[in-house]
């Protein structure tokens, strides 16, 4: 899986699963266990992915490993792009516009993989077009997107799901379970940790760096999956009281912040977010009452990067742990786990994860630990009204450093 299909790629982007100005290899799904093959009463789907740079690859991999499904047709604004993509899957048709494939193809479902201010726009034109949208992250550049994105559902026989794979690795389907059954005591306190290394060439593609095109930096863009697979075991956020700063790369938005977040349920967490670290990594410790249970990663977890530290007397946390095992099969968490439980839910007529409700409130965060960072003042969930600045923007009320690029 490392032929080199782009002219140039360093380290981290062989490694990171990020949208790209060019094609790259992404890391491959796992393949389904032996007897894991496709059911009967699974439904075979017709796919569709618009946008075809590097996170497309990841898209497109997960779902032929899952069997369930083929890709029908493909769009990019690059002709070329598009039709190099359509002949390394196998894909019979490629389109230069999102409405042509939408009119002509009438997939089941479509993977938006184009940068984050078309999200929006192209999934609520799935939407009214009856077709389901799987949407990359960010799913939209703000609050207000978010809720006319939520209405426009409303009003379709579609859904809108939001790519947050972490949730579906088979650690966190665990820990939650584990922590919902009361094995774990009361959550006390946890620590997320997004600590990555993005050069100055990484934020030469146009887009990048801005808030009008991307919608925020690394706490938009980058820590947001560490930070929803927390609220995803913790429960909802109640406050936060946050810090942003541009330390070092030439972009308007910021390249580190950092949160104290406390929960409905009392536990206190930080969250970091980082472009700036080289040695990179993505944690997650939570602390029990009965137990500390961490991962340790950087772009996707397996079984192998979790550990189980009991408290004294309660030695049975870590046998339970271990006896666990309706969790999944412990591969690599990914686009494959997120599309399995998608496809899952499909075939029962269910509305898809991460729902407009999951993500709201993942999204909601961002936009809190920005109005915090920005004024200075604590933010309560709920906080951020209709009529907020940080509902039209997460820069809101603006940053306190000058613009580097145009806007």
């Amino acid at each position: 899986m490392r032929e080199a299909i782009t002219p140039r790629l360093t380290e981290h982007d062989e490694q990171a699963v990020e949208y790209t100005d060019s094609v790259k290899v992404c890391p491959a799904p796992d393949p389904p266990r032996p007897g894991e093959g496709t059911k009967m009463s699974q439904r075979n789907y017709r796919a569709a992915i618009i946008g075809t740079g590097g996170i497309a690859h990841a898209h497109a991999q997960a779902l032929q490993a899952s069997g369930r499904g083929s890709l029908v047709a493909v769009a990019d604004v690059d002709a070329a792009r598009a039709a190099e993509f359509a002949a390394k899957y196998g894909v019979p048709r490629s389109h230069t516009s999102a409405e042509e494939l939408l009119r002509e193809e009438r997939p089941d479902f479509v993977h938006l993989c184009t940068p984050p201010h078309l999200h929006a726009p192209l999934a609520i034109a799935c939407l009214e077009a009856g077709v389901t949208a799987l949407v990359e992250k960010p799913p939209t550049l703000s609050l207000a997107e978010f809720d006319a994105l939520t209405e426009a559902e409303r009003r379709s026989t579609a859904h809108v799901a939001t790519v947050l794979q972490h949730r579906f690795g088979a650690g966190a389907i665990r820990l939650r379970r584990l922590a919902d059954a009361g094995e774990l005591g009361r959550p006390l306190l946890a620590t997320c940790l997004t600590q990555w290394y993005r050069d100055e060439e990484y934020f030469a593609v146009p887009w990048r760096g801005t808030w009008g095109s991307e919608g925020g930096g690394p706490t938009m863009g980058h820590g947001i999956h560490q930070f929803d697979l927390l609220f995803s075991v913790l429960g909802p956020w109640r406050e936060v009281t946050a810090v942003a700063a541009r330390q070092s790369r030439s972009v308007d938005t910021e390249d580190v912040s950092m949160a104290l977040v406390t929960f409905e349920n009392g536990a206190v967490a930080t969250v970091v977010n980082s472009v700036l670290s080289p040695r990179q990594t993505s944690q997650l410790r939570f602390d029990y009452e009965r137990a500390t249970v961490e991962v340790d990663h950087l772009y996707g977890y397996t079984d192998d990067d979790w550990t189980v530290t009991p408290a004294p007397g309660h030695d049975d946390v870590t046998a339970l742990w271990g006896r666990d095992g309706s969790a999944g099969d412990g591969g690599r968490s990914g686009h494959g786990h997120w599309l399995k439980a998608v496809l899952d839910a499909l075939d029962k007529g269910e509305a898809p994860p991460v729902t407009v409700e999951d993500a709201r409130r993942t999204m909601e965060f961002v936009a809190a630990l920005y109005a915090s960072a920005f004024t200075g003042e604590r933010v309560r969930t709920g906080q951020i009204t209709a009529d907020s600045p940080f509902a039209q923007r997460m820069d809101g009320t603006g940053t306190p450093w000058e613009r580097v690029r145009n806007p």
